[in-house]
């Protein structure tokens, strides 16, 4: 028999229930918790040493059991310990492609007291430097082509180097994974505490330099709680949805490892309840497809985008998707049309979208199956202990349906940004989250994002803050103003547009701009679509460059 949403709630966060609600004081604030979470990460892990060989990765032809995995989770932190002198509270860099050997220098990290820092594998050589100085990185993990785009970074900050996957000569005192990580050795004993550090995961800055988004262990294991409670909540309101299905739950991993959507609410997620991941090596919706077949997946979790592809593709019906649970993700609203398509297309699996930040942890609210159709616009809403609350300009919660700032509260949240006290200040207050969006609540608590009040384009599920792409247009002789801004797509939801104005005397095309961008920032920051004007860029009184204007201008011309 099927429940409300607040009976569900009432009997899963009941006293002695796996869910309980209580109260702590995180940082000196009174803050609602979770009562039965696990003390660290590394407890988290644990539980897998009963799974046995049991299949957790699957990834190309290489099947990895929990056994497997735990194994080679203990045998680098023995190494990391041992051969690296990782203490308590250093951090450990990873910069790789999403391979098995991620997920257990991860789960090593976090289990021997380390921080683990996910660099993002897109970066270029600035980027990579900038993040191994600004952590303080004492190792780096990472596969041949990010080692090496790090190795000048590597000999002058004297950061120790492991290299998965590699056969070839590497650089200089860079170590290979199969030759030191040699299952057998113990993991060492170590003692950590709920609210010690766990991970430092970048996200793009609004003054150009990346920030340090640091976690703890107990903020980690509380998104990871809320997602679960979320699904129970689900379960029990509509228990028909998985009702006679032949196959038991199985993630597919379409995401980088490196954002808290891949890394959290996916991995993690699958790390804690003893669920099978199948990784995929690149994005691509036929492969994906295949998979899906092949590995009978469950549940499909990726930006709007990867969903558009899977039912662009031409292969879409020649393969079995009738495992497929549910279809959704987040990173980027979806537009009406695709959740109506996803629930249209499938036969079992059902729409659903998630609203959460590198900030929460990946959580946040949630809509999918008969709530998600019923309100396509909306992003969802929040179980217990987050709370979601819309602001005015003088920092006050607002009524109900009014439109303001969107904050967040709760034990999932990072505890700040690393060595950026003043980024940290400006964005937590008094135990709230300021989450730079726009957007109301309605009466039964969902929530709409209608805007954005922070300088950033969202390319498929990227944040790319405009400053940072402006800082390096700049690092060209002939750039004498450039504006960047967001422009409608399709498929990626936005694409990085940018106006030019040369200094007087040069030209500029926008093949050199691009090729000029591809030398500095990350591919999916490189402008898309370039205007180079002849004219200096619209500003208004106070001299502040008129973006809206100019982007709408495109918008009308297109």
């Amino acid at each position: 028999m099927s429940k409300t949403y607040e009976e569900a709630l009432a009997e899963l966060t009941a006293p002695g229930s796996r869910f309980e609600l209580g109260e702590a004081s995180i940082r000196g604030v009174p803050t609602r918790i979770f009562k039965q979470l696990p003390a660290s990460l590394r407890e988290l892990f644990a539980v897998s040493r009963s799974r046995g060989d049991a299949p957790f990765l699957i990834y190309e032809d290489e099947v990895w059991s929990f056994a497997d995995v735990m194994a080679k989770l203990d045998a680098l932190g023995d190494v990391l310990v041992h051969r690296y002198g990782v203490k308590h509270g250093d951090r450990v860099a990873i910069a790789m492609r999403n391979y098995p050997e991620w997920i257990v220098a991860f789960a090593a990290i976090t289990s021997v007291g380390g921080i683990a820092v996910s660099m993002n594998a897109w970066w270029k050589r600035d980027e990579m430097t900038y993040g191994l100085e600004d952590s303080g990185a004492k190792v780096l993990i990472g596969d041949r082509e990010r080692i090496e785009i790090a190795a000048p970074a590597l000999a002058k900050l004297g950061v120790q180097a492991l290299s998965v996957r590699t056969e070839d000569p590497i650089a200089e005192g860079v170590e290979r994974w199969d030759e030191v990580v040699i299952p057998g050795a113990a993991l060492p004993q170590v003692e950590i505490h709920p609210d010690d550090d766990v991970s430092i995961l970048y996200t793009s800055g609004t003054t150009g330099s990346p920030k340090g988004a640091v976690s703890t262990h107990r903020a980690v294991l509380s998104a990871l709680a809320c997602f679960g409670l979320r699904a129970a909540v689900q379960a029990m309101r509509f228990p028909k949805d998985g009702e006679g299905h032949p196959y038991p739950p199985c993630f597919i991993l379409a995401v980088p490892l490196f954002h808290v959507t891949g890394g959290t609410a996916v991995m993690l997620n699958c790390f804690a309840a003893g669920i099978k991941l199948v990784m995929m090596y690149k994005w691509s919706p036929e492969r994906a497809l295949e998979l899906v077949e092949r590995e009978r997946i469950t549940n499909f979790v990726g930006v709007p985008t990867m969903s558009w592809d899977l039912l662009e593709s031409p292969a879409f019906k020649e393969y079995d998707t009738s495992s497929l649970l549910s279809v959704g993700g987040g990173g980027a609203p979806a537009p009406p049309a695709l959740v109506e398509r996803v629930e249209k297309s499938f036969s079992r699996a059902r729409p659903g979208i998630g609203y959460g930040m590198t900030e929460t942890n990946a959580y946040g609210p949630q809509n999918a199956g008969d709530d998600y159709l019923r309100k396509p616009t909306s992003a969802g809403r929040a179980v217990p202990p987050m709370e979601l609350r819309v602001t005015g300009e003088d920092d006050k919660a607002l009524p109900t349906g009014e439109v303001g700032e969107i904050w967040f509260r709760g034990p999932s949240l990072i505890r700040g940004y690393w060595n950026k006290p003043e980024d940290t200040a400006e964005t937590l207050v008094d135990g709230w989250l300021r989450s730079g969006d726009i957007g109301r609540i309605d009466e039964e608590g969902f929530i709409y994002v209608q805007d954005r009040a922070k300088d950033m384009v969202l390319r498929a599920g990227e944040n790319v803050y405009c400053a940072e792409v402006e800082a390096a247009l700049y690092e060209h002789d002939a750039v004498y103003e450039a504006a960047v801004f967001g422009l409608p797509h399709e498929r990626l939801g936005e694409e990085v547009a940018a106006a030019i104005y040369p200094k007087s005397g040069h030209s500029l095309s926008a093949e050199e701009i691009q090729r000029h961008m591809n030398q500095r920032v990350a591919s999916f920051k490189v402008p898309s679509a370039i205007e180079i004007v002849s004219e200096p860029l619209p500003r208004n009184p106070a001299g502040k460059i008129l973006k809206r204007q100019i982007r709408d201008e495109i918008i009308e011309r297109r």
